[in-house]
């Protein structure tokens, strides 16, 4: 059981009070749309908290057309309402009944009880889940709930809350949580308020937060936050992917290709089968075989290699035949030229990416994961210091972690000791130019000649084979022919090496 005991005042109203109020009820229509636009301002509809319960303290009932049906009975839903009222009745002098008892999840219909299988949380934070919620599932609870108390309208500062600017109903802030779960009982409010720490699970995980404060402002005056994933999650039984944006810099990459289609050397091969061999069995070895205490979560890998020669690809794949979403770091939106921006900004990638299952994949990440330098400057010692916090979140991400580069050379030390795997990537030789050339083709057109065999001795990526391939079609397509010419391949070979400054001898 909760332990929703806080002091609130709870002198009982005479009968002729209530009946009085009943009346009042009947006369006065509640209007929704009635109140102000900010929930903490003062409003003369707040009556003064006393030792005794304000004189005919309004009653309102709530029409029953207000109650949405599907929600009406979900037990989760109940609790929130019957705390809310039980909160606000002991303010306003009401007839004391118990506090309501968080029901068993399992009976939860709205929020999912499989979403929180892996989550051991109490009463209470259970209960700050909801209030997180409720936003998302029944926006006018809270409106509803109070206009009971103020049928004309205003406030209730004691209740906290904010308004949006598209949504203009109430917002719960860290107060709402307090007076619901604490009143004024300064003991309880301490403990409830080490939810909202960040080393508890709801922040580590970035599951919900308290929005940041502005000048000076109290920090549980600020809006309860929660991840659209994990509303996702609670309500629908899986999470959302993520669109991409300033808090979230990071795309989504996959594709409709398969191992077959990726031509890399044996031995390389063999370097990936190593991670496709973690990402299927990492739980099992942590949890079951019991290494969970043995090993560091998480596993970290270096792909190195020139442009186009499959790195990128590579981690598609292993996102696609391990059922894994793959998410490519956009670093121009990570890296800021302003101090502990750059943290702050990937503290939020990782948090979001925490126990998603998700591959992270930093390309050319030599531009954030860079060797660090002599401290010559201010600008130097904190850019060492990113290189150190970087350091330390990778170790801590219990994910995949891919960072591909053109150069090894580049990447700091430190971070390539604590490599799982690193891998290079090489320019295909011969032999594996000539599959990719073959491979790269597509089915409906007829090759002059054995192109793949007369131009497989250009050292050239397949990245580069692919913008040849891409060229040659586009002037088949122009000559309205489905063959593909030997002349405007080598064209295409000849565009390529002159765009990276080497010289095409025929």
């Amino acid at each position: 059981m909760s332990k929703i005991n806080g002091t609130a005042a709870k002198k009982k109203v005479t009968a002729k009070q209530k009946s009085s109020s009943k009346t009042t009820a009947k006369q006065v229509p509640v209007n929704p749309d009635n109140h102000n636009n900010v929930a903490n301002e003062a409003t003369s509809a707040i009556p003064p908290r006393a030792d005794k319960a304000p004189a005919q303290p309004p009653v309102v009932e709530i029409p029953e057309s207000t109650a949405r049906p599907e929600t009406a009975t979900a037990p989760e839903l109940r609790y929130l309402q019957q705390l809310i009222n039980y909160r606000l009745g002991s303010y306003f002098g009401r007839e004391s009944t118990d506090a309501p008892v968080v029901p068993d999840r399992a009976t939860w219909q709205i929020v999912r009880p499989e979403a929180m299988q892996q989550h051991s949380w109490s009463d209470d934070e259970l209960t700050v889940l909801l209030i997180a919620l409720v936003p998302h599932i029944l926006p006018e609870l809270f409106d509803t709930a109070v206009f009971q108390f103020l049928p004309n309208g205003g406030e209730f500062q004691q209740l906290g809350g904010a308004r949006g600017k598209q949504f203009r109903g109430f917002l719960p802030t860290g107060k709402t949580v307090l007076f619901l779960l604490a009143d004024t009982n300064w003991q309880r409010r301490l403990e409830i308020q080490e939810l909202f720490e960040p080393d508890h699970e709801f922040a580590r995980k970035r599951i919900l937060w308290l929005e940041d404060v502005q000048g000076g402002e109290p920090l549980m005056s600020a809006k309860l936050m929660m991840d659209i994933d994990y509303v996702n999650l609670f309500i629908k039984g899986k999470p959302g992917k993520p669109h991409f944006s300033m808090s979230f810099p990071a795309r989504l990459i996959a594709t409709e290709l398969s191992w077959n289609d990726l031509v890399l050397d044996e031995s390389v091969f063999s370097q990936i089968r190593e991670l496709e061999t973690w990402l299927h069995h990492n739980d099992q070895l942590m949890n079951d075989w019991g290494m969970k205490h043995k090993l560091k979560k998480g596993y970290r890998a270096l792909f190195y290699g020139p442009p186009g020669t499959g790195k990128t690809f590579t981690a598609s794949l292993l996102g696609k035949y391990t059922g894994r979403d793959v998410y490519k770091i956009d670093l121009s939106m990570v890296v800021s030229k302003y101090i502990g921006e750059t943290e702050k900004n990937l503290e939020t990638l990782f948090a979001k990416a925490s126990d998603k299952g998700w591959i992270i994949f930093f390309d050319e990440a030599d531009a954030l994961f860079g060797k660090r330098t002599s401290v010559r400057d201010a600008h130097d010692k904190y850019a060492n210091q990113e290189v150190s916090y970087l350091l330390q979140r990778i170790e801590d991400f219990n994910g995949l972690v891919i960072l591909a580069t053109n150069m090894k050379n580049n990447i700091d030390d430190a971070f390539i000791r604590r490599f799982n795997a690193i891998i290079q990537f090489q320019v295909p030789g011969e032999r594996e130019r000539a599959a990719i050339w073959q491979k790269t083709f597509p089915p409906n057109v007829t090759l002059q000649d054995d192109i793949p065999g007369k131009v497989k001795k250009y050292e050239i990526t397949g990245g580069n084979i692919i913008n040849v391939v891409q060229y040659a079609c586009l002037k088949a397509l122009e000559r309205k022919s489905a063959e593909v010419t030997l002349d405007d391949v080598m064209n295409g070979i000849r565009k390529e090496m002159n765009k990276e400054g080497r010289s095409f001898i025929v």
